[in-house]
C-alpha cells in the first residue's frame, strides 16, 4: 500500500478553523480550570499593579518635584517600589502555576496519544514515515499544550491588560487618550498584512522540519544499509537539500517576525510624537502638564504591547489548530484490529487451527490469499513454503490476528478468532519473526519481556534450551548485561537466539516461526535443533523457513502460491508427487552441493 506521506512531501497544515477540535480539546483544559482561574487572578493583580507606576510618575512630576516636597517624593518612590514588587510576585506565581498546568496537559495528551498508537494495526505503521509520527507525539503536543494553557489565559490577560491601560489612560487625560487610539487603525492594517504572511511562513517551517525529521529517523535506523551500499554521499546530498529547505523557510519566517516589532515601534513613536504635538500645540496651546504628557506617553508605549501579543497569539492559535487537528487525526485513526463488543476470552488453547474459505488483501483489488481452507490438528507441525510474496507470512499474521480477513473465517479450537479477546489469543501464541527486535535494557529483561514474573532460573532454562546461554555466559554481566537500542553490538544470530528464549519462556500453545533461523549459522542451527524439537513438542506450530532441510520432519508441508495452497502433505509424499515442492527442494539441494 502506498505511503500517505514521505519525507519528500509536505504535510498540509493549512486547516480552516474547526470549532469541534477546540471543543474536544476543552476536555483537557477543564481538568485544570481551578488552577487556570487562580493564574488569571494573580496575573490581573500583577498587571494592575504595574499600571499604577505612570500615575505615580505623573504626581511626582506635577506635584512633588515643582513643590520640592521631598516627603511626598519619598512616599511615591516607596509606593512605586511596592507596586513593582507586587507585580513581580504575582507574575511569578502565575508563571509557576501555568508551567505545572502546561506540563500536565502535555502528559495527558501524550499519554492518550501513545496509548492509542499501541493499539493501531500493523497497516498504520506500514503506511507512513515513523519520523512524522514522532513529530506529532513530541513537537505538536508541546506546541498545542502551550496554546491550551498559556495561550487561552494570555488572550484573556491581554484583553484585560488592554482595558486597564485604556481606563488608566483616560483617567489621566481624555483628549490625549483619543490621540493614542487614533493610531489603532494603522496598526490593524499593518498587523493583518504581516500576520497572514508570518503564519504561512511558520507553517512552512513546520513542514520542512517534519520532512527532515522523517528522513533523519529513517537513516538512523538504516545506517548500516547506507554504509553497506556506500550511499553516504547521496544521502548527505538529500539531507543537505532538506536541511537547506529548513534553513530557507526559517530565514523567511524570521524575516517576517523581525518586521513586527520595528513596524509597531514606528507606529508607537509616531503616536508619541503626536501626543507631544497635540499636547503642546493643539490642546490648550501648551497648558497640558509635563506629568500628564509623560504618563500618557508611558501608557501609549504599553498600549501597543497587548495588541502585538494578541496578534502573536492569534497567529500561534491558527498554527496550533492545524497541529491539534493532526493529533486528533492520529487519535481517531481506527483501531481496525480490536476486541468485538461481545468478545470473550478464548480459554486455554489446545491448538486446533482451521481456515475456512479465507480471502485477504493488503490493497483493494489485489488479493494475496483467495478462498484458502485447511485444518491443523493440535500438536501438529506445519511448514509453509513457496515463492517470495506468495502469502506465507500473511497466513501466520492472520492466525495471530494482526490483520482481519476480508472473507471467510479462522477458527482456533472451534472458536472464531474475530470473536475472542486479543489478549487471551496472543498471550498463548509464540511468534518469532525474521526481524528479531531487541529492546534497550538487559538481556534478562528482553527474555522476560512476555512473562514479567519469570524467575532467573526460568530465564536460564529457556536460554539453555535454545542455545542462547552458550554466548550469554561469556557476556560481561551475563544476563544483566545491558544491550543498546535494537540490540546494537549483538550479532543477528545472537538477537535471534534471545528472541527464541523470549518466545519459549512465554510457554505458547501455538508457535509461529517466520524465517526464525535465517540469521543463525548452520552449526548453531544443528545445536539449536534439539531445543527446537523440545520447543515444538506438544505445540501446534507453523514454520516458514528458507532452508528446506530444516522442515523435512514437519507433519505437514503446504506449498503456497498463486493465492492458495497448491500442494499439501509430508515431505515424503510431496517428493514422491514430484510437483512444486519437489522442484523447489531439489533445486535447493543441488545448489548447496554445487556451492
Amino acid at each position: 500500500m502506498p505511503r500517505r506521506n514521505t519525507y519528500k512531501e509536505d504535510e498540509i497544515l493549512e486547516e480552516p478553523f474547526d470549532i469541534k477540535h477546540l471543543l474536544r480539546a476543552s476536555g483537557y483544559i477543564k481538568k485544570h480550570a481551578g488552577k487556570m482561574g487562580a493564574a488569571l487572578f494573580f496575573s490581573a493583580l500583577g498587571g494592575a499593579a504595574a499600571l499604577v507606576s505612570p500615575m505615580i510618575v505623573q504626581r511626582a512630576l506635577d506635584i512633588a518635584v515643582p513643590n520640592q516636597d521631598k516627603d511626598m517624593l519619598f512616599r511615591l518612590v516607596i509606593a512605586a517600589t511596592v507596586f513593582y514588587i507586587v507585580s513581580v510576585i504575582m507574575t511569578t506565581i502565575r508563571s509557576h502555576i501555568m508551567v505545572n498546568v502546561s506540563q500536565d496537559i502535555i502528559y495527558q495528551i501524550r499519554g492518550d496519544l501513545f496509548e492509542h498508537l499501541q493499539k493501531l494495526p500493523f497497516q498504520y505503521y506500514d503506511d507512513r514515515p515513523h519520523g512524522k509520527i514522532l513529530v506529532r507525539v513530541v513537537n505538536y503536543v508541546n506546541s498545542v499544550s502551550d496554546m491550551l494553557s498559556n495561550g487561552l489565559i494570555n488572550v484573556i490577560l491581554e484583553i484585560i491588560n488592554l482595558v486597564f491601560i485604556i481606563v488608566f489612560m483616560f483617567a489621566v487625560d481624555v483628549k490625549l487618550s483619543l490621540v493614542v487610539l487614533a493610531g489603532v487603525p494603522f496598526l490593524m492594517v499593518f498587523m493583518f498584512w504581516i500576520k497572514n504572511k508570518q503564519r504561512k511562513a511558520w507553517q512552512a517551517v513546520s513542514n520542512k522540519n517534519s520532512n527532515l525529521n522523517a528522513y533523519l529517523q529513517e537513516n538512523i535506523v538504516g545506517a548500516r544499509i547506507t554504509q553497506i551500499f556506500a550511499r553516504e554521499d547521496e544521502n548527505a546530498d538529500i539531507f543537505k537539500t532538506l536541511s537547506s529547505n529548513c534553513r530557507k523557510t526559517w530565514m523567511k519566517a524570521v524575516s517576517y517576525s523581525t518586521m513586527v516589532w520595528p513596524g509597531i515601534d514606528t507606529i508607537s513613536v509616531l503616536v508619541r510624537a503626536a501626543i507631544f504635538m497635540f499636547a503642546l500645540l493643539v490642546f490648550s496651546r501648551g497648558n497640558e502638564s509635563l506629568g500628564v504628557i509623560v504618563a500618557i506617553s508611558s501608557y501609549a508605549s504599553r498600549f501597543w504591547q497587548p495588541i502585538m501579543n494578541l496578534g502573536n497569539i492569534f497567529n500561534n492559535f491558527i498554527n496550533n489548530m492545524a497541529y491539534l487537528e493532526r493529533i486528533f487525526e492520529t487519535m481517531d485513526e481506527p483501531v481496525t484490529i480490536d476486541d468485538a463488543p461481545d468478545a470473550k476470552p478464548i480459554g486455554k488453547l489446545v491448538g486446533e487451527v482451521t481456515f475456512e474459505n479465507v480471502s485477504f488483501s493488503y490493497e483493494k483489488g489485489k488479493e494475496v490469499l483467495h478462498d484458502v481452507s485447511f485444518s491443523v490438528k493440535p500438536g501438529e507441525s506445519v511448514a509453509l513454503v513457496g515463492p517470495t510474496g506468495a502469502g506465507k507470512s500473511t497466513i501466520v499474521s492472520l492466525i495471530s490476528r494482526f490483520y482481519d480477513v476480508q472473507s471467510g473465517r479462522i477458527l482456533i479450537d472451534g472458536q472464531d478468532i474475530s470473536k475472542v479477546t486479543l489478549n487471551s489469543l496472543r498471550s498463548q501464541m509464540g511468534i518469532m519473526l525474521q526481524d528479531s527486535f531487541i529492546f534497550s535494557g538487559t538481556i534478562g529483561d528482553n527474555i522476560r519481556y512476555g512473562k514479567l514474573d519469570a524467575t532467573e532460573a526460568e530465564i536460564r532454562r529457556a536460554s539453555k534450551a535454545v542455545c542462547a546461554d552458550d554466548f550469554i555466559k561469556f557476556m560481561p554481566k551475563r544476563y544483566n548485561t545491558e544491550v543498546k537500542e535494537r540490540g546494537a553490538l549483538l550479532s543477528q544470530g545472537q538477537k535471534q537466539l534471545i528472541s527464541f528464549a523470549r518466545t519459549l519462556l512465554s510457554d505458547p500453545a501455538i508457535l509461529v516461526l517466520d524465517e526464525a533461523t535465517s540469521s543463525i549459522d548452520v552449526q548453531t542451527e544443528k545445536a539449536l535443533q534439539k531445543g527446537l524439537d523440545a520447543m515444538l513438542e506438544g505445540r501446534t506450530s507453523f514454520i516458514i523457513a528458507h532452508r528446506l532441510s530444516t522442515i523435512t520432519k514437519c507433519d505437514k508441508i503446504m506449498y503456497i502460491d498463486k493465492g492458495g495452497i497448491t500442494e499439501c502433505g509430508s515431505h515424503e509424499e510431496l517428493m514422491a508427487k514430484k510437483g512444486d515442492y519437489y522442484h523447489l527442494y531439489t533445486a535447493q539441494i543441488d545448489g548447496m552441493e554445487v556451492g
